[in-house]
C-alpha cells in the first residue's frame, strides 16, 4: 500500500518542526516546505510544489507571527496570514484535497469570563489577529473540506517561545517580571503535532470522513503568564537548571504596541466531539519541554 503523502508548508515553525520529528511510523509519507521552495505570496511556486509531492493532505504551518511588528507591517501580515492561506486552501481545492489550516485565539478579544467556544463573535485586537481572522475566512470559502485549528501560548524546544525565554532570562537574574492579568491555555506544539496527526488519520483513511469546520485546539487546563513562567521555573529547578522567582505585575506595567487578549482560553469541546482529540495538561507537557531544553540547550546548573 502507497505511504499516504502529506505536505506541511512552514518548515522552520514550532508546529511544522514538531510535526516532522513526529511522524506516524506506518503509513504516512511527510514532505515539509518552506521559503524559498514554497513562498505563499508566489502561486506558480504553490502549483509546482503539488505537482512534485501529490499530497492527499495539505497542513498549513507557516504564519507572521511578530504580534507587535504586525502594526507596522500590515501588508506582509496579510500576505502570510490571509492571502496565501487562501490561495493554498485554492489550490488544494483544485486537487481535490483538505487542508488543516493553524489559526490563533487572538481572533478574541479576551473580554468573555468563560473560555471561548467556536460560536462564540470574533473581535481582534490588532493586525496579527485581524489577519489571521481573514485566513481563517479565505481557506474556508477557498476550499470547503478544511478544518481550521484556533490555538494559544504555542511553546517548543524549537524557535522563539515563552519557556526558553524564561529559562534564559532566568540564567542572568533572581527575578523576573511577569504579565498575571492575562489568562490562557499554554500548549505544547509537540501536542498540536499529536493532534494533528490524528486527523491525518482520519483523512488518510477516508478523505470523505473529514469534518470540515473552525476547532479549538489548546491544552487543558488554564494560567497566567505569571503561573506559567513559576511551573518552568519550578520545573527547571527540580532539574538543577535555572530558575528565579517571579513577580507578577499588570499588562499596564508592561505596554506593547498592541493590546492582548486579558483572557483568551478556548474551549476545546467541539474537537474532542468531532475527532475524539483531547489535548493533555499544559503542566506536564511543560514539565517535558523543560527537561529537554536543559538536556539539549546546555542550561543545566
Amino acid at each position: 500500500m502507497t505511504d499516504f503523502r502529506v505536505l506541511v508548508v512552514g518548515r522552520s515553525g514550532q508546529v511544522a518542526r514538531e510535526l516532522a520529528r513526529t511522524v506516524p511510523a506506518d503509513g504516512f509519507a511527510l514532505s515539509v516546505m518552506g521559503r524559498p521552495e514554497l513562498d505563499l505570496t508566489d502561486p506558480e511556486l504553490i502549483e509546482r510544489a503539488f505537482e512534485e509531492v501529490r499530497p492527499g493532505l495539505i497542513i498549513n504551518a507557516a504564519a507572521y507571527t511578530a504580534v507587535d511588528q504586525a502594526e507596522t507591517d500590515e501588508a506582509a501580515a496579510f500576505a502570510l496570514n490571509a492571502d496565501g492561506p487562501g490561495r493554498l486552501a485554492a489550490a488544494a481545492f483544485r486537487a481535490g484535497i483538505p487542508i488543516i489550516h493553524i489559526s490563533t485565539d487572538y481572533v478574541f478579544d479576551g473580554t468573555s469570563d468563560r473560555p471561548y467556544t467556536e460560536l462564540d463573535p470574533v473581535a481582534p485586537l490588532g493586525v496579527y489577529g485581524r489577519s489571521k481572522l481573514e485566513g481563517e475566512r479565505l481557506v474556508a470559502s477557498a476550499n470547503p473540506s478544511h478544518v481550521i485549528l484556533r490555538t494559544a501560548w504555542v511553546y517548543s524546544p524549537f524557535g522563539k517561545n515563552f519557556v526558553k525565554t524564561m529559562l534564559r532570562i532566568a540564567s542572568g537574574g533572581d527575578e523576573v517580571r511577569v504579565v498575571h492579568d492575562q489568562i490562557g491555555n499554554p500548549t505544547c506544539a509537540g501536542d498540536i503535532a499529536s493532534g494533528i496527526w490524528g486527523i491525518a488519520k482520519v483523512c488518510a483513511a477516508d478523505p470523505q470522513a473529514i469534518q470540515p469546520g473552525v476547532f479549538h485546539m489548546t491544552a487543558a487546563g488554564e494560567a497566567s503568564w505569571a503561573d506559567f513562567a513559576k511551573a518552568i521555573f519550578g520545573f527547571s529547578q527540580a532539574r538543577v537548571g535555572p530558575y528565579a522567582s517571579v513577580r507578577g505585575i499588570t499588562s499596564a506595567e508592561y505596554p506593547t504596541p498592541v493590546r492582548r487578549p486579558a483572557d483568551s482560553r478556548l474551549d476545546g469541546s467541539k474537537l474532542e466531539e468531532t475527532y475524539g482529540i483531547i489535548l493533555p495538561d499544559w503542566r506536564e507537557s511543560a514539565e517535558r519541554c523543560v527537561a529537554e531544553l536543559l538536556e539539549t540547550e546546555g542550561w543545566r546548573a
